[in-house]
């Protein structure tokens, strides 16, 4: 009883560690998730953010026994992982950014109505997109929380790191889900409580602050792909890590991720320029 006592007590001071040092991360990943899981119907959100959360539990049973088993046999796979994830989540923001600045008039003009099975299929989308970027996220956190106990035994390793991803996922949607019910709280406050009441006025704010709310998330969402990724470069980067060193590092990160994200939404629309005129070429 006082092994398992004494053991319990380093796991949970090893997790209060490994929560800090992904604290960051963690706001990041709160940001872009509850961007992405916005958006939908009423009746869909919470079928949805249950997707996503569930994608969330699936993506980290599969990193951290493949963190565990490439830290003791190939380390150095860990930072080509992540400088790949990084490159993805850097396509994301600049990708949506891009987006805005110069395609927002052509898609506004070219919007039609969607009909029940396009609903369905864009939903199935931005939940595979929402799945595929917690991926990333969660390598982050996963390897970051290790980092964090390498020293400690391979019990207290696994119980902390497998701690940590459970509490980001269930911390994390667990806001997301309170933000994205927001106005339906507010409507029922309203319905239930009398005209002009104090209740009555904080189901409008509630409301009314709902769509305040997802917009600035987007924003901060965007921003934070391009800062997580420039974060995973100059930290996995010898030459980048060391460059400009008299910079404060969010604007190195912020510079880096810019630079990542637009390689690579550059690479991505050549790649498609490419793959388009090979099928005209052989449809003609």
């Amino acid at each position: 009883m006082d092994d398992i006592a004494a053991l319990m007590d380093d796991v949970a001071m090893a997790s209060k560690l490994a929560t800090k040092k992904t604290a960051g991360i963690l706001g990041d990943d709160l940001a872009v998730n509850a961007e992405k899981a916005t958006g939908f119907l009423s009746s869909r959100e919470l079928p949805v953010l249950w997707a996503i959360t569930k994608g969330s539990f699936i993506n980290k049973l599969i990193i951290i026994p493949v963190a565990f088993l490439l830290n003791f046999f190939l380390p150095i796979a860990i930072k080509v992982i992540l400088v790949l994830g990084g490159f993805f989540l850097a396509y994301e923001g600049m990708e949506k950014i891009v987006e805005f600045l110069f395609h927002r008039n052509k898609k506004a003009h070219g919007a039609t109505t969607e009909n029940t099975q396009d609903d369905k299929a864009a939903e199935k989308n931005k939940v595979k997109s929402a799945i595929k970027t917690d991926f990333i996220l969660s390598v982050e956190i996963v390897i970051i929380a290790l980092g964090s106990v390498l020293d400690k035994s391979l019990a207290i390793q696994i119980t902390t790191v497998c701690i940590v991803a459970v509490v980001a996922t269930v911390g994390v949607y667990g806001i997301v889900a309170l933000i994205v019910r927001m106005d339906d709280t507010g409507f029922r406050l309203i319905k239930n409580s009398k005209e002009g009441s104090f209740i009555a006025k904080l189901g409008g704010i509630l409301v009314k602050a709902l769509p305040i709310i997802i917009k600035a998330l987007g924003v901060i969402g965007t921003l934070a792909l391009i800062l997580v990724s420039g974060g995973i470069f100059v930290h996995n980067i010898d030459y980048l890590h060391h460059l400009f060193p008299t910079w404060p590092s969010i604007l190195k990160e912020i510079l880096f991720g810019v630079i990542g994200g637009l390689l690579t939404v550059a690479v991505v629309m050549v790649i498609k320029k490419i793959i388009s005129l090979f099928k005209k070429k052989k449809a003609d």
